[in-house]
């Protein structure tokens, strides 16, 4: 249940009624689209900006959600959906601009954009109510740093992951992590991160022991099927080719490797995860680019479950808080570990994870 790019952060709902939140929901997407590299994206949201308030199907698509939250990345779940068509091969005139399915950006691009649209506009309408589910792998190499700051307490790790999606990210320690001269991970994974930190990096060469893994999300994905793949495809940027090879290597340690993902609201299960300690183990709290979609009870609900939780943690039964958000300067990486109760900011990096600048 994740996002990235410029619709992250601790954004509230906009007014309700007006045109120019709308626009700058747009705008905003753009720039992020634009400054993390996609510059398909960036031309398609210039055009969907020309033609938001004019009659026509763009329009009707999206007004009906200019009060939806900010958070909520109302562009990113439209250009998602559209994308789901393309992969499915029944877009082929945009596909030839989609390097997702082999094509190449040229001149075109838009007017094939807005035929498409036009030809789907029903379906889009369905799907563009889903919530965007970018199961972001990268992100694991730039969370990696803190979880093995848990590890190094130690004791065997419980990792639950708030807003999971399809879990792929419960599985970093089955990747492999390379830098300095140090490494963590298998050297057989497919997930390979290489030089990942732009500085320095933290220790790779230290022993961790996952005994329990699990996650939630609202809507969780099952990435081992064709339905749930092509959903984690649909939202994958598509010019952005190294994510899908990314993404997919990520699938196939998902089939080998379980990750349970419950279907549930973050703050009642992370409290229920956290209801009892457990002697022996540390436990670790994670999430990344997820603040965004809960309200502001919701997400002060699970903070409260998190920190009520720490007052009872022990040395024997630690309990740690993982999380990747956004921050001034990009994606921030913090840790909290009880029984001391310290934050600390240890990474800073992009939304989809590399490069990553270790400040731990």
């Amino acid at each position: 249940m994740t996002t990235a790019g410029r619709a992250g952060g601790d954004q509230r709902a906009r007014p309700r009624g007006r045109p120019a939140d709308l626009d700058r929901v747009l705008e905003g997407q753009r720039d992020g689209c634009r400054e993390i590299g996609s510059e398909l994206y960036a031309r398609l949201l210039d055009r969907i900006l020309e033609r938001v308030h004019d009659p026509g199907p763009v329009r009707d698509l999206l007004a009906p959600h200019a009060a939806d939250s900010f958070g909520s990345a109302l562009a990113l779940r439209f250009l998602g959906a559209v994308h789901r068509v393309v992969l499915e091969g029944r877009a082929p005139e945009l596909g030839s601009h989609y390097p997702s399915v082999g094509g190449t950006p040229g001149p075109g691009l838009e007017d094939a954009f807005e035929a498409t649209v036009a030809e789907h506009v029903a379906e889009l309408a369905v799907r563009i109510a889903d919530g965007v589910q970018t199961n972001e792998v990268g992100r694991s190499a730039s969370l990696l740093g803190a979880l093995l700051e848990v590890a190094s307490l130690g004791l065997p790790l419980r990792v639950f992951e708030a807003g999971a999606s399809a879990g792929l990210n419960l599985r970093w320690d089955y990747y492999r992590y390379e830098a300095g001269g140090t490494a963590f991970g298998d050297p057989a994974s497919p997930v390979r991160f290489v030089d990942s930190w732009t500085s320095s990096a933290p220790r790779l060469d230290q022993p961790c022991l996952v005994v329990e893994r699990r996650g939630c999300d609202r809507s969780p994905i099952d990435a081992t099927t064709e339905d749930g793949r092509l959903t984690l495809r649909s939202y994958v940027w598509p010019d952005l080719v190294e994510r899908f090879t990314r993404l997919d290597a990520a699938i196939e340690v998902a089939r080998r490797v379980p990750a349970p993902v419950d279907a549930a609201d973050a703050p009642g299960w992370v409290a229920e995860r956290l209801a009892r300690p457990a002697p022996g183990t540390s436990t670790v709290v994670m999430h990344s680019i997820v603040q965004q979609y809960l309200g502001r009870e919701a997400r002060q609900a699970m903070i409260d479950a998190i920190v009520a939780a720490g007052a009872a943690a022990s040395p024997d039964a630690p309990l740690a808080w993982v999380r990747m958000e956004p921050g001034h300067d990009g994606a921030e990486v913090r840790c909290t570990i009880w029984p001391a109760g310290e934050e600390r900011l240890l990474a800073i990096s992009g939304y989809h994870g590399p490069p990553i600048r270790w400040v731990g």
